[in-house]
C-alpha cells in the first residue's frame, strides 16, 4: 500500500491556496449561476456530500474502477484511523480556470497541468476554503422585489419627450441617417430607466498595455481579468459586481454568465462600493477588429467610463481623436486614470499629469477640478498599489450618488442635440415677411393683367359716358369710324405670346418667394419649402385665367350715376335747339315766317355751342367715377390672383414654416439645458 507523503499533502495545500484565488472559477450563482470545480455528480452523492456506494459496499464504477483512486484509498484509511473515513471516497480535484477571452490556455496556465488525484478529505477542504473566500452571490427568489427602477428628474424628462416630438414631426423632413443618433439615445434611455436605479455601471477602457486589466483586478482585490505580456489580453468584456440585482444591467451589455465574477469579500470595500458594476473592456486599439466593435458597443450602453492611460500612449491620437473629443461633453461620467506610475521617476508624474490635463482641454473636456462639474483626472499604480485607495474612495462617492446614469443619458441628449443643430438652427431669422406676401401678390396680379383690367373698364366707363352725354352728330361720326373695331367693356382672349409671358411670370413670382421664405431655413427645411411652392404652382396659371374671366369686367355697360339722366336731358335739349333754330331760319327763308334772323341764330348757336360743352362737363365729371370703377375692377382682378397664390403657393409654404416652427420650438426645450440656446 502507497501512503500519503507530507509532499504531495503540501503540493495539495499550495494548490489550495493557488486555487482560492480565482473567485472566478468558484463563483456562486452570479446572477445566471457559475458552478464549482467538484466533478463528482450530485446523483451519486449522500446526503452528507460523500459519493454514494452501492448494494455490495463498493464505490461507484467511475470511481471505484480507477487503480489510482483504490490505491490513494488504501494509503489514506490507516492515516485517518477512524470507522467513518472507511466510506469517505477519494475525490479527482482538477484545478479549472477559465481563460477570460474564452481562446486556448497559455502554456503556463492550469489547462496544460495534468490531472492530479489527491485524498477525498484534502479535496473537500481545498473546495470550503475556496468557497470561503468568495462571498456567495445573495439569490432572489420568485417572490424578492425586483431593484427600483431608474427615475429620471422634470428637466430631463422634459427633454426626452421634446427629443421624442422632435424626431416624430421630423420623420417626413430628414433622412432616418440624420435621426439615428437620436432615435438610438431614445431608445437606451428608455431601455436604462426600465432598469435598476440602486446600481451604476462604469467600464474600464483603454489601450494594449495600459494596464486596466490588472486595476481592474486590484479594484476586484482579486486576479478576475487576466493580465499579461500576450497582446490583446482581454478578448471578451468581464463583468464584476459588488451587489445583487445587476443581472439585467448586464444582459443589456450582451455579457454571458460565464464571463460575470464577484470580488473577494472584504466588508469594507463592499460598503464603499456597493451598486457598482465593473466592465472590463478589451482593448480600444487592438488588432482585432471584434474587440474594437465590442468596445464601442458597450461605451454606448455604460453609465459612466475609466479612461486607463499609461505613460507612453497618454497623448495616442486614436484615443483622442476617435473617443474622448468626440464625448467631451460626458465629462461628469468620466474617469482618467493615469496608470503605471511607478514608472515615473522624482516628480515626471506631476509633469505628465499637467499634459495630460493640457491634451484633454484641448478635446474640450471639463476637468472637475476645485469643485467644477467635469472629468476626474487621478494618478496611480495598480500594481504597487498607490493611488488605488483614492480611486476607490472618488469612485465609491460617484456611486453612491445614484446620479450617473441620468447624467449620461443628460450627456448623449446633448450629443444628439448638437449633432442635429445643423438640420434645426442656422443663427438667421427664418420665415415669410409681409412685403415678400405682398410682392408675391403684386406680381401675380401683373401676370393675369390687373392693371390692364383696371384700366380697360376705366375707359369703358368713359366711352360710356360719352354715348349718353355725347353730341348726336359727334356719337354718329364715332360710330361711323370705330363700327370696326371689337366691342368693348370685355377682357379680350390673350395671344399665345402673351400667355406664355403670363406663365413665365408666374413661375418667376413662384421662385421668388419660395426662395425668400427659405432664406435663413436650414438646407431640408428649405428643400421643403422649395418643393411646397413647386407642387403649388403646377396649374397655377390655367387657374389664374379662369380667374381672370370671371372676376373681370362684367358683361354689359358700365353702371351709370345718376347725374346721367340730366346730363342726357341737356344734350337733348341742346340739340332741340339746333332743330328748333334751324327750322325758323328754313321758315324766315322760305318766307312763312317773318324776317328776324337773331332769334333762331341764337338758338342755333345755343345748341352748337352748349352740345360740346355738356359733353365736356360729362367728361369732367365722369373721371373720378370711371377712375373707381377701374381700380374697383383691378382691385377684385388682384384678391382674386392672390386669393389663388395664397392657397396653392402660399398656404403650402406656411404650413412647412409652421412645421419648421415647431420642430425649432422643440429643439429649444431639448436643447435648453445647453449654454447656447438656439
Amino acid at each position: 500500500m502507497t501512503a500519503v507523503t507530507d509532499h504531495d499533502h503540501t503540493d495539495h495545500m499550495e494548490r489550495m491556496d493557488h486555487t482560492s484565488d480565482y473567485t472566478g472559477d468558484y463563483t456562486s450563482d452570479f446572477e445566471t449561476g457559475l458552478t464549482a470545480a467538484d466533478p463528482t455528480p450530485d446523483a451519486q452523492r449522500g446526503p452528507d456530500g460523500v459519493p454514494r456506494r452501492d448494494a455490495t459496499g463498493k464505490e461507484p464504477a467511475d470511481t471505484a474502477e480507477r487503480p489510482e483512486v483504490r490505491k490513494a484509498t488504501e494509503a489514506a484509511a490507516p492515516a485517518e484511523g477512524a470507522a467513518e473515513t472507511e466510506n469517505v471516497p477519494h475525490a479527482r480535484v482538477r484545478e479549472q480556470r477559465e481563460p477570460a477571452d474564452d481562446g486556448p490556455a497559455t502554456e503556463d496556465g492550469p489547462a496544460a497541468d495534468d490531472d492530479v488525484w489527491d485524498d477525498g478529505l484534502i479535496a473537500r477542504r481545498v473546495t470550503e476554503t475556496a468557497k470561503a473566500a468568495v462571498p456567495v452571490l445573495e439569490t432572489r427568489g420568485p417572490g424578492a422585489p425586483p431593484p427600483a427602477p431608474l427615475a429620471y428628474d422634470g428637466p430631463l424628462r422634459s427633454r426626452l419627450d421634446a427629443l421624442r416630438e422632435l424626431v416624430g414631426l421630423s420623420r417626413t423632413r430628414l433622412d432616418s441617417t440624420a435621426l439615428a443618433e437620436a432615435g438610438r439615445v431614445l431608445d437606451e434611455a428608455a431601455a436604462r430607466r426600465r432598469l435598476s436605479g440602486q446600481h451604476t455601471v462604469v467600464a474600464l477602457a483603454g489601450a494594449t498595455g495600459s494596464g486596466k486589466s490588472q486595476l481592474f483586478n486590484a479594484l476586484a482585490g482579486v486576479a478576475i481579468s487576466e493580465t499579461g505580456v500576450r497582446r490583446p489580453t482581454t478578448a471578451a468584456p468581464i463583468a464584476c459586481s459588488w451587489s445583487d440585482g445587476s443581472a439585467a444591467l448586464i444582459d443589456r451589455l450582451g455579457i454571458p454568465g460565464r464571463l460575470r465574477r464577484r470580488p473577494v469579500h472584504n466588508p469594507e470595500a463592499d460598503a464603499q462600493l456597493r451598486g457598482l458594476v465593473l466592465i472590463d473592456l478589451p482593448d480600444h486599439d487592438s488588432a482585432a477588429v471584434q474587440h474594437r466593435e465590442q468596445v464601442d458597443r458597450i461605451l454606448k450602453l455604460v453609465d459612466a467610463v475609466i479612461w486607463v492611460v499609461d505613460p507612453e500612449k497618454y497623448a495616442d491620437a486614436v484615443l483622442h481623436e476617435r473617443y474622448l473629443r468626440p464625448m467631451a461633453g460626458h465629462a461628469e461620467v468620466m474617469f482618467i486614470v493615469l496608470n503605471q506610475t511607478d514608472r515615473l521617476p522624482g516628480e515626471a508624474t506631476d509633469q505628465v499629469l499637467d499634459d495630460l490635463r493640457r491634451l484633454l482641454d484641448d478635446d474640450g473636456i471639463a476637468l472637475g477640478e476645485y469643485g467644477d462639474p467635469g472629468a476626474t483626472v487621478l494618478a496611480l499604480s495598480a500594481l504597487t498599489g498607490d493611488g488605488i485607495g483614492e480611486l476607490r474612495e472618488v469612485l465609491g462617492q460617484f456611486v453612491s450618488e445614484r446620479g450617473a446614469a441620468a447624467r449620461r443619458v443628460a450627456a448623449d441628449v446633448d450629443s444628439a442635440a448638437a449633432r442635429l443643430r445643423p438640420v434645426y438652427a442656422t443663427g438667421r431669422r427664418a420665415g415669410l415677411s409681409e412685403e415678400a406676401r405682398d410682392e408675391f401678390a403684386a406680381r401675380l396680379a401683373d401676370a393675369v393683367g390687373a392693371t390692364a383690367a383696371g384700366e380697360a373698364a376705366e375707359r369703358a366707363w368713359r366711352r360710356n359716358a360719352n354715348r349718353a352725354c355725347g353730341t348726336p352728330w359727334l356719337r354718329l361720326w364715332r360710330w361711323h369710324h370705330k363700327r370696326g373695331e371689337p366691342p368693348t367693356g370685355r377682357l379680350q382672349q390673350a395671344q399665345p405670346e402673351v400667355e406664355a409671358t403670363a406663365r413665365q411670370r408666374v413661375e418667376q413670382a413662384v421662385r421668388t418667394v419660395s426662395e425668400r421664405a427659405s432664406a435663413g431655413l436650414p438646407g431640408p427645411w428649405a428643400q421643403a419649402v422649395r418643393e411646397a411652392a413647386v407642387r403649388g404652382s403646377q396649374g397655377l396659371p390655367e387657374a389664374l385665367d379662369e380667374l381672370a374671366a370671371r372676376a373681370g369686367l362684367p358683361p354689359g355697360r358700365p353702371p351709370r350715376p345718376g347725374w346721367w339722366p340730366v346730363a342726357v336731358f341737356a344734350q337733348a335739349a341742346m340739340t332741340l335747339l339746333q332743330v328748333v333754330g334751324g327750322l325758323w331760319l328754313v321758315g324766315q327763308i322760305s318766307g312763312v315766317m317773318a324776317p328776324n334772323l337773331g332769334v333762331p341764330v341764337l338758338l342755333m348757336v345755343a345748341g352748337i355751342v352748349g352740345g360740346p360743352l355738356v359733353e365736356w362737363g360729362c367728361r369732367m365729371a365722369a373721371r373720378g367715377p370711371a377712375r373707381r370703377y377701374g381700380l374697383e375692377a383691378e382691385r377684385r382682378l388682384r384678391e382674386a390672383a392672390a386669393g389663388c397664390g395664397r392657397a396653392r403657393v402660399l398656404d403650402p409654404v406656411a404650413a412647412e414654416l409652421l412645421r419648421y416652427q415647431e420642430v425649432r420650438e422643440q429643439y429649444g426645450r431639448v436643447t435648453q439645458a445647453n449654454a447656447g440656446a438656439v
